[in-house]
């Protein structure tokens, strides 16, 4: 046998993975496809691709690259985020129970709750920083550990190796929500995840301009299953919201390293303001996940959560009065964002025991001078505060 290939570099393969040239005419940039159909020479003869829906050439492209992004041997994108979640849960059968932490994207909790739920499926939502916590609420029907590190919205950090040690001992799947790492900062299945999924809509797209989702694994069975599902539920992503992924996917390395670089400097800033109470960013030291996450992952990530002195109006208060950072859902993207995930993100765990704190604000770091970001954190917590 020859010698195999090494692996290339994760810039390169940003940019290459999945992405030829273009055969006919040697463009450097996968084409659009935008075809529902493709002609056939005969009755199932055909080039690889029937409806787009089953399998679309840009489509193709983009789970190639986010694959090999995640070291997977499969990948499958999707409309949306949810559309990811809600076919990685339809692996399971009703009557299966699900772990999850008690802190998940309170779009998770909704389709579990109100979607899953009704049809059978149990959740149990658990601190999954705590190992013992884990197995105490394992249940003889546990199928499946849902993971979300660095969770949303207090970035709380889950020890992935040992959640893939529990569940594999116990014949469950580990599935494992990456959207706020990337695989550039955190590669779940090298560390013994099962499913790896995806919200493109953030650091993978990148700018605000494309909503998707994408499912890893390197199991074939599972993947066939996910295939399935992909095709037979039919939310797919159209050629050019795959188009605008994998444009946005050359640059996420330089895109993350200062996303990375930004959040630290500001969770700094955020620590050492007289008005802020908490701050939640697994770059401290003090954060409970720090050792975990300095291992597990490359750097600590571009988003940043806090507490403000005076609860929900002055959160409140604060988000409706920066200029830079835009009050808006959704994160992960060039421009900064900042939210408040108990009235907009997370409202969906209002009275549960999930309830996010109503004094916390999310920041979604961007791409614009640090210290412009700084120096707008700053006013508006002063303006804030002066108006008590």
């Amino acid at each position: 046998m020859g010698e195999e290939t090494p692996e290339l570099a994760f810039e390169t393969m940003a940019i290459h993975a999945g992405q030829p040239l273009e055969p006919s005419t040697g463009a450097v940039v996968t084409p659009i496809y935008q075809t529902s159909t493709f002609g056939q020479s005969g009755v199932g003869r055909h080039q690889g691709y029937e409806y787009s829906r089953s399998a679309n050439p840009t489509r193709t492209a983009l789970e190639s690259c986010l694959a090999a992004l995640e070291g997977a041997a499969y990948g499958r994108a999707f409309s949306s985020g949810m559309a990811a979640v809600d076919t990685t849960l339809r692996l399971l059968e009703p009557g299966d129970h699900v772990l999850i932490g008690n802190e998940v994207y309170g779009g998770t909790y909704r389709l579990l709750s109100q979607v899953h739920g009704r049809t059978g499926l149990r959740f149990t939502p658990v601190a999954l920083e705590h190992p013992a916590e884990v197995l105490a609420a394992w249940e003889p029907t546990t199928r499946m550990l849902w993971v979300e590190t660095p969770s949303n919205p207090t970035l709380r950090i889950a020890d992935i190796a040992a959640m893939a040690e529990i569940a594999h001992a116990r014949r469950a799947l580990l599935a494992v929500d990456n959207t706020f790492a990337t695989p550039y900062l955190q590669r779940p299945l090298s560390l013994g995840a099962d499913i790896v999924v995806h919200s493109t809509t953030k650091y993978l797209g990148g700018h605000s301009d494309v909503v998707g989702g994408f499912v890893a694994t390197s199991d074939s069975a599972l993947a066939e299953r996910i295939a399935f599902l992909q095709n037979a539920a039919g939310a797919v992503p159209g050629p050019l919201d795959c188009f605008l992924v994998l444009r946005g996917v050359k640059t996420l390395p330089v895109r993350m390293d200062r996303h990375c670089a930004s959040a630290a400097r500001i969770a700094e800033v955020l620590r050492a303001h007289a008005d802020v109470d908490r701050v939640f960013f697994p770059g401290l030291e003090g954060h409970g996940g720090h050792a975990i996450a300095r291992a597990q992952m490359r750097d600590f990530g571009g988003m940043v959560s806090f507490t403000v002195r005076g609860g929900e109006d002055r959160a409140l208060a604060v988000a409706e009065s920066t200029s830079i950072f835009t009050l808006a859902e959704s994160l992960g993207a060039v421009e900064s964002l900042i939210g408040h995930p108990h009235r907009m993100t997370h409202a969906s765990v209002a009275g549960s025991s999930l309830a996010v704190d109503p004094a916390l604000l999310r920041l979604s770091v961007g791409l614009e001078a640090v210290d412009d970001l700084v120096a707008d954190l700053r006013s508006a917590l002063d303006g804030a505060f002066k108006k008590r």
